[in-house]
């Protein structure tokens, strides 16, 4: 069964958000990674400005046994965020096929962001707003951590 998690996006203070929410829920952040971070290898990824490069690109602070609060960064190519709009509700699957039979379902008459595809972080992985004006993301972890 696929778990559902909320994904806040954030204007260059993801961090500073992060480690508020940390200081009230508790916990660690199993991972949190930065824009510069990502291998430069990629052609789809241009390479992030020495100012986008410490950004947030990935963090996730498990909440509850079944919740985890997400979030990152915008980027210049990703745009500034709209507060108000600035949340995804992220699907983690159990397998590729779950994950490729949501995201067309869900992602018919809508926006696709991203396809789905194998990403360097290790999981199989697409992005679109619904046809509802919804963003969405559905993450296949092969590996999970």
């Amino acid at each position: 069964m696929a778990t559902v998690n909320p994904y806040l996006i954030f204007n260059g203070n993801c961090e500073e958000a992060f480690l508020f929410y940390k200081s009230v829920f508790g916990g660690e952040f199993p991972y949190m990674g930065r824009f510069g971070e990502m291998p430069s290898d990629n052609p789809n990824a241009p390479k992030p400005s020495e100012e986008e490069a410490n950004r947030i690109m990935h963090v996730s602070l498990p909440i509850s046994s079944e919740t985890v609060l997400m979030g990152s960064d915008s980027t210049s190519q990703s745009g500034d965020v709209v507060i108000g709009t600035n949340i995804s509700i992220s699907i983690n699957t159990e397998s590729t096929g779950e994950a490729d039979r949501l995201f067309d379902g869900l992602s018919a008459s809508g926006t696709v962001i991203m396809p789905m595809t194998k990403t360097f972080w290790g999981a199989y992985f697409g992005m679109f707003t619904d046809k509802f004006g919804i963003g969405w993301m559905i993450n296949f972890d092969e590996k999970p951590q």
